[in-house]
């Protein structure tokens, strides 16, 4: 007795999930180019480099703000990259399916984490 499981999903909602993504990408490398903005600070040229008083402190601060934005700007490409990794899945046809139980991920699942790559059941069992 053969059991009715579905294999993979269909090119109609392999195209919906790719348009999710397109549009997941499209913001977060928005958001990239603001963080990477934001701790380069190449546009800044202000006159509060030039006072004495607590510049030992505020260089702390920017220091530390500047580090905090770098950490997530490194998070940002790990996720447009799995997000690009995740629309190499759509073209070989294996997007949705879990690496580890072979099983479908839920749809649900995939609209709110499109690049996920486990299961639910696969994930609780980590």
């Amino acid at each position: 007795m053969a059991e009715d499981v579905t294999v993979r999903y269909s090119d109609s909602d392999l195209q919906e999930f790719k348009e999710i993504i397109l549009k997941k990408i499209e913001r977060a490398e928005e958001d990239l180019e603001l963080l990477n903005a934001s701790y380069k600070n190449g546009s800044d040229n202000g006159t509060e480099d030039t006072s004495p008083t607590f510049k030992s402190f505020e260089e702390g601060t920017d220091t530390m703000a500047k580090e905090a934005n770098m950490q997530l700007a490194i998070r940002q490409e790990k996720f447009i990259r799995d997000l690009k990794n995740a629309l190499i899945r759509i073209e070989n046809k294996t997007y949705g399916i879990c690496r580890v139980t072979g099983k479908l991920i839920q749809k649900e699942r995939l609209k709110l984490v499109p690049h996920a790559t486990l299961s639910i059941e696969a994930k609780r069992n980590q």
